[in-house]
């Protein structure tokens, strides 16, 4: 027996199935189980996370593979790729500059991490296998290419030569080619595999726009129309071209149309022709394309991972499996220790949960259906609860349990105490936005913190003080942090009585506003909008991948416009008295629009401005060239700057933006709808077939349940009930992983095969788990890797 073994209440594996494991030889059995352990494990944690990396499979490429997955280690990673990023922050143009030798340093040993994880990850897998992978070759690229433009850029600085930091555009891809950044591949893949399709209807609403553009040109360029700015109005086709592109985006609405409009009433029907084709047809046959393209690439994606998954546990199985009675079986113990080894941090009863979910028939082993889905069972989020006596109880129990006593704790567990303060935090509210200069106003303030401040003290006496705060009772330590703050702040106003500057007054208002954020908690006890915050809570590492690929391509045109745009417009305080503030600190800019209203600030002279300039953009409001923010940076430098606000508007807006959208629609349809998966529902069965759940309509899914993913504590109440002191129930239906959620929406169109239901094997040698056959090599499926 290993050490793992003892003390665990399991049943030890028979002779039989020893010598099974290890082909006879008993003397080899502790290191061979070990790294056999070692192996499935691996195969299993790669199955949860899904991962694919084809590892060495001995026992130091075991150990070596299990650190680069180690969450410190991706954490050091993820740190040193945002300390990357951020060095644009002190670069030239800087928002805080630094000396050339700092933010080079800082560079330096931020490849010198990249450096060394791509060399750990090459001790990973096979030298082959290394050099085919398309990111290690980005990597490697992007790492020399870097070290060549700071060598030169460093080089020209020093002999007083103009240098272009162009490397700095590549910063990003480290994000998109670690091996962690599999989500961000994936929906730059599907982009990629989108575009054609994108293109064709990109093309036609170009056509339809040239076509609109010159009938523009014939149909006003010889009205002698003007502007409202006094220039010719529609007489140059490219500036009717960029000015009807933008129409699409409604930017200019109504501005472009207002000189034909006034020119004559029948004007305004090929505007509104224009704006019903390009506007709203096009645009949604956007839309349309994008999501059909989008979600069928994804479901090719999303087979292949399932695939790989199911590959994964198989082998897992293969490995660990025994004969029983002629068949393969994993038994109890081994099926354990492979549990502590995939999920360290696991409860004992947690995990006696699960195995019972598997066995159901008690035997003491399972087959390999019951095996493939150990990786689903482990990433359902399942909260421990446990019962604990009230300290009060224990001291003074004749007190505690008085009638008076049980009054008091059923008044304040009762929905009714709720519904009290819920009524008592809105009425604050309105107190807050008051005026406090009025001494009722002022006054009550007392009032309602002593009301909360007794809210406090009755939930200490009712819940045991461990279960109050707990840790991840957020909404406990929310309240009482908040209402301390509340109190000190008061008291402290009160007393200081102080008017000037940066006072205790402000500080109170700070605390006021985060005391309105308990409102939160009134629309979390509303069920329709319970429903709509969980599923926008559930869908939020989906959200958290679409941003990372966002920031990806706004850092890539911020430095590309800083490098184009900087110092050509810029902004001066308030209180400047310069004159050049008039006119952006550019002569250009004199008496335009740009400068007029006061759009000195959007520009690209530092990374936090270009990236405040591209939100702008985002939101399409406008950046067309009759007003701002587009004209102002073509009056500066070039009429070709368009080319830049238009590209960007293409990738962002039309592209990305509209991916954004169908993924999201399709997530939420998915969560506003469907029930819970049968694997979870197994799960709860087990938990009420064992009495140790809790009555459901009770502990209701709530946005505070959301948060509570792990060990919570249950209340005295549930003693008195006669529960048992170790209960259970489903946390929530959020997912531990973005491919989780991704397959859960495919679920419906992936085959039985693809799911892990089939009973297909890989030819291999059933008595030797290390055999050739069972050394799996890795699908390399584009859509995983």
């Amino acid at each position: 027996m290993s050490p793992a073994e003892k003390g665990d209440g399991t049943a030890n594996p028979t002779p039989a199935e020893n010598s099974t494991i290890n082909g006879g030889n008993t003397s080899e059995k502790q290191s061979k189980t070990e790294l056999e352990l070692q192996l499935a494990a691996a195969y299993v944690s790669d199955a949860q996370y899904n991962r694919n990396v084809c590892f060495e499979k001995t026992p130091q490429g075991i150990r070596l593979y299990n650190l680069y997955n180690h969450w410190g280690m991706l954490l050091v990673t993820y740190f040193f790729i945002i300390l990357d990023l951020a060095l644009a922050v002190f670069e030239d143009p800087a928002l805080i500059p630094l000396p050339l030798w700092a933010t080079f340093l800082a560079e330096l040993i931020c490849l010198a991490v990249f450096t060394g994880r791509l060399v750990h990850f090459a001790k990973v897998i096979p030298w082959q296998k290394f050099w085919k992978d398309t990111k290690n070759i980005c990597v490697v690229l992007i790492i020399l290419l870097t070290l060549v433009d700071m060598l030169i850029y460093g080089s020209m600085k020093a002999f007083g030569y103009y240098g272009v930091r162009w490397s700095r555009v590549l910063r990003p891809l480290f994000l998109v080619n670690i091996t962690e950044g599999r989500q961000v591949r994936r929906a730059f893949r599907s982009i990629r595999n989108t575009l054609p399709e994108i293109l064709y209807v990109f093309l036609l609403f170009i056509f339809s726009i040239l076509i609109f553009s010159l009938m523009a040109l014939k149909l006003f360029g010889k009205r002698k129309l003007v502007t409202n700015e006094g220039t010719p109005y529609f007489t140059s086709y490219l500036d009717i071209v960029f000015e009807l592109y933008v129409l699409v985006t409604t930017a200019n609405s109504p501005d472009v149309m207002m000189p034909a409009y006034n020119s004559s009433f029948f004007f305004a029907l090929f505007f509104i022709l224009y704006i019903l084709i390009n506007t709203y047809i096009f645009m949604y046959v956007f839309l349309a394309v994008v999501y059909n393209n989008y979600r069928k690439h994804l479901k090719e994606e999303m087979k292949n991972l399932v695939r790989a998954k199911r590959h994964k546990m198989v082998e897992a199985f293969r490995i660990l499996q025994v004969k029983h009675g002629g068949e393969p079986v994993v038994c109890q113990s081994h099926w354990n220790q492979l549990v502590r080894l995939v999920q360290p941090d696991i409860s004992n009863s947690h995990r006696e949960l699960l195995w019972s979910v598997c066995d159901e028939d008690k035997k003491g082993f399972i087959g390999k259906v019951a095996f493939l889905q150990l990786a689903d069972l482990l990433n359902i989020q399942i909260i421990t609860l446990k019962s604990h006596i009230h300290p009060l109880q224990t001291w003074f129990p004749h007190l505690y349990n008085s009638h008076p006593s049980r009054l008091v704790c059923q008044m304040v567990q009762h929905k009714a105490f709720v519904y009290v303060y819920d009524f008592i935090i809105v009425v604050n509210a309105v107190f807050i936005g008051l005026d406090e200069e009025n001494p009722l106003i002022s006054n009550a303030e007392w009032a309602f913190l002593v009301l909360y401040m007794l809210e406090i003290l009755l939930k200490l006496y009712t819940y045991d003080p461990r279960s109050f705060f707990s840790r991840h009772k957020f909404w406990n330590w929310f309240d009482t942090i908040i209402i301390i703050a509340a109190l000190v702040a008061t008291t402290v106003n009160f007393a200081l009585k102080s008017s000037d500057g940066y006072t205790s007054r402000q500080v109170l208002d700070i605390v006021f506003i985060l005391r309105v954020l308990r409102l939160i908690r009134i629309v979390d006890s509303v069920k329709r909008f319970r429903t709509i915050i969980n599923t926008l809570i559930k869908i939020g590492p989906t959200i958290i991948t679409f941003g990372q690929l966002i920031i990806v391509v706004y850092y890539i045109f911020a430095v590309v416009g800083m490098e184009i745009f900087k110092d050509k417009i810029k902004f001066f305080a308030p209180d400047s008295t310069a004159s050049a503030q008039n006119y952006c600190g550019n002569p250009l800019l004199k008496d335009t629009a740009f400068a007029q209203n006061n759009y000195c600030r959007n520009n690209f002279n530092d990374i936090v401005s270009s990236f405040v300039l591209l939100l702008e953009l985002t939101v399409v409001n406008q950046w067309h060239a009759c007003a701002l923010l587009t004209s102002g940076f073509t009056t500066v430098t070039h009429t070709a700057a368009r080319i830049f606000f238009v590209l960007f508007h293409i990738v962002v807006v039309i592209i990305i933006m509209n991916i954004l959208v169908a993924f999201i629609l399709e997530a939420f349809f998915v969560e506003y709808t469907l029930a819970k998966s049968d694997l979870q529902t197994s799960v709860e069965k087990k938990i009420q077939e064992l009495e140790l759940g809790i009555q459901q309509d009770k502990l209701d899914e709530t946005l505070v349940g959301n948060m509570e993913t792990h060990e919570n504590e249950l209340g005295p109440s549930e003693l008195s009930k006669g529960k048992p002191t170790l209960m259970f129930k489903i946390a929530s239906k959020r997912y531990r992983t973005v491919d989780a959620l991704l397959q859960r929406i495919f679920e419906d169109d992936l085959s039985p095969e693809d799911s892990g239901s089939s009973s297909e094997d890989h030819e291999g040698d059933p008595d030797n788990p290390l055999s050739p056959g069972f050394n799996f090599q890795n699908p390399s499926f584009d859509g995983i890797n």
